[in-house]
């Protein structure tokens, strides 16, 4: 019997052990290494750099938008609220706001700092445009790179949840 009963014991011991470390590792992860919260409204903006276009060259446009997460799949829409280019200064409010679709994936990554790539499609005055995002998380701020098919811009953006 009482090497039945240290059997039981020690087995018993093994894997109520086993289920404290595995609650432990889960809360961890979820706590210290979950995925921001990128959920809800953003504002962010766009500054040319490089550009095939001279007049574009550091234009200024801000943007204001809803994102929702799926998953690591985003999505969401944007309206354009203001441009500062060669022309002058401009706010966009109501019906003269361009309005686009947002889609994207959040990279959640253990070893560096997660990242977010984002698409959006935009409605423009003239015609659709596409800009493309590769953005670092760092709490309630997105920053990184845009690249815009629109006279072949490349430029760095910047998002967070305060406006400009």
């Amino acid at each position: 019997m009482d090497i039945l009963e240290s059997f039981l014991v020690g087995t018993a011991s093994t894997i109520v052990g086993g289920i404290v470390l595995a609650v432990f590792f889960f809360w961890v992860r979820e706590k210290c290494f979950g995925v921001a919260d990128v959920t809800g409204k953003w504002h962010f903006n766009m500054i040319t750099e490089k550009t095939a276009y001279n007049p574009y060259k550091g234009m200024e446009l801000r943007y204001i938008c809803v994102v929702w997460r799926e998953g690591n799949h985003l999505y969401g829409s944007v309206e354009k609220v203001y441009e500062k280019s060669s022309t002058g200064e401009r706010e966009y409010v109501g019906k003269n706001r361009s309005r686009g679709k947002l889609t994207g994936a959040y990279e959640k990554n253990y070893f560096s700092k997660d990242r977010v790539h984002i698409h959006i499609s935009e409605q423009g005055t003239g015609r659709e445009s596409t800009n493309y995002f590769t953005l670092t998380v760092k709490k309630q701020l997105l920053g990184g790179k845009f690249c815009s098919f629109v006279a072949d811009q490349e430029g760095t953006s910047s998002w967070q949840r305060e406006p400009f």
